[in-house]
């Protein structure tokens, strides 16, 4: 007998040994993961600079930016998910604490025949308490606690990319003015071209056909004022609906596109990690799910329960918790799963497989924070050149298209020719408008991959 305890101890101390080490089943190849020394398209690494959002300077722009954080609705929703996360954390903790509940009953029987009345009054306190030998409730409490981690810092990221979007909605509603203005300005003129072809033509100095372009130029440029009228009101209301607000299409937007003089604030790129809410969330979820697969593990091991309860019963409720008729029990149970046709072991089975999912998921969005910052590197570099021989081209479409029609009415050229370098002309602007406002985004989506707050950040928090 003793030899049977024995052997028995032994067995059960090894099992509690090696069942309450919080090991880590984390490839370490996920955690040692090198980045790269420095960015490819880039010779120095500048600081990443928060506040970016201050270098519009526009009143206007940071109103709707601090609407749309308080109403935009994508945003509540996931500062609810981050609430629930945060009561499950309060949930699983609780696991961990002993549970006590408190009954108590009152009763009135009538009896005949005959007749007579009966009380009956009883209170139970009872207590119950799983002991958490193995530390399975403790991984279960850090499974959620991790989730409500990685929650924050997704909240983080969809509020960078809120902002990100406001800012991209806010300058797409500026070139779209700036669109509507220029094709405005070529209704204008060909409305003016057309008096002086059909004066000209009045004249007999000017063919019919002249007056048959000039025409057709004019409808054509009063349709693109039109369409460009329409996707004014499509760009306001976007940037309605990321406020929150019933998009109604009349918001006004009245500024210019910022030019971009600064340099590229980059960093290096062992910081993103650390610094993009995006890269932390799924590191958090890897780590949740290598607190699940502790948990799945230590399922299988023996359960202690302790149960404790109080009572007492008596006719008149004056006389319960007297000291004569109190009554109460001290419950110990072990239960260990013996057969359950390998249902717990695939479940563990199951977590691990869904760990190794979430290390590919955390190195894909590793290496896709690195391309993203790589990609608008190559962006910003190849919209440079894009601005500077557009600029150029303008400045030429715009004095060969003056040039056509001084040399048309003087009998030099046909009128082909004028239409032809006028809508060189008006291409060459909205190229430079298009091109502008890409450059802007394209540093404001760089911004966004090297994980770079849009407020300022405190002394404190550089601090820490």
């Amino acid at each position: 007998m003793n030899c049977t305890f024995r052997h028995g101890f032994i067995i059960f101390s090894s099992l509690f040994l090696f069942s309450c080490g919080n090991l880590s089943e984390i490839d370490k190849k996920i955690v040692d993961v090198t980045p790269p020394t420095n960015w490819q398209q880039a010779s120095s690494a500048l600081k990443v600079e928060d506040n970016w959002l201050a270098q519009f300077n526009n009143s206007q722009l940071n109103m709707l930016v601090e609407q749309a954080l308080q109403a935009n609705h994508q945003l509540k929703i996931q500062a609810y998910q981050v609430d629930i996360s945060k009561q499950n954390v309060i949930v699983s903790g609780s696991q961990l604490w002993p549970e006590l509940d408190l009954s108590v009953q009152s009763s009135r029987i009538k009896s005949t025949q005959p007749t007579t009345y009966s009380s009956d009054n009883e209170l139970s306190l009872d207590l119950s308490y799983e002991v958490d030998i193995w530390g399975k409730l403790s991984a279960a409490e850090r499974e959620d606690q991790y989730n409500y981690l990685a929650q924050k810092a997704l909240f983080e990221q969809a509020k960078q990319q809120l902002v990100v979007d406001v800012v991209t909605s806010w300058l797409a509603v500026i070139e779209a003015n700036k669109l509507l203005d220029l094709y405005q300005k070529q209704a204008a003129n060909s409305r003016e071209n057309l008096m002086i072809i059909e004066a000209g033509y009045q004249a007999g100095l000017n063919e019919a056909l002249d007056v048959y372009l000039i025409r057709n130029e004019l409808n054509t440029a009063l349709s693109q004022v039109a369409l460009q009228e329409v996707e004014k009101v499509k760009q306001v209301r976007v940037l309605e609906r990321l406020m929150g607000k019933y998009p109604t299409g009349t918001l006004d937007v009245n500024a210019q596109l910022p030019e971009i003089k600064d340099d590229i604030p980059l960093g290096l790129p062992s910081e993103l990690i650390s610094r993009k809410p995006h890269l932390k969330s799924s590191w958090y979820q890897l780590l949740a799910k290598d607190a699940g697969l502790a948990y799945a593990h230590k399922q299988r091991f023996p359960g202690i329960n302790l149960s404790a309860s109080l009572s007492d019963s008596a006719d008149d409720i004056g006389d319960l918790l007297s000291s004569s008729s109190l009554a109460w029990s001290l419950i110990g149970s072990i239960s260990a799963p013996i057969f359950n046709a390998g249902r717990l072991e695939a479940n563990e089975e199951i977590v691990r497989a869904e760990l190794r999912q979430s290390e590919q998921t955390y190195l894909d969005d590793l290496y896709g924070a690195f391309s993203d910052v790589e990609n608008a590197l190559s962006v910003e570099k190849s919209l440079r050149q894009r601005y500077e021989t557009t600029l150029a081209a303008q400045e030429n479409a715009m004095l060969a298209a003056t040039l056509s029609f001084e040399q048309y009415q003087s009998g030099l050229v046909t009128y082909t020719t004028v239409l032809e370098a006028q809508a060189r002309s008006f291409d060459a602007q909205a190229n430079l408008i298009n091109i502008q406002n890409q450059l802007i985004v394209n540093r404001i989506n760089l911004h966004l991959s090297l994980g770079g707050d849009f407020t300022a950040v405190s002394a404190e928090s550089k601090a820490e």
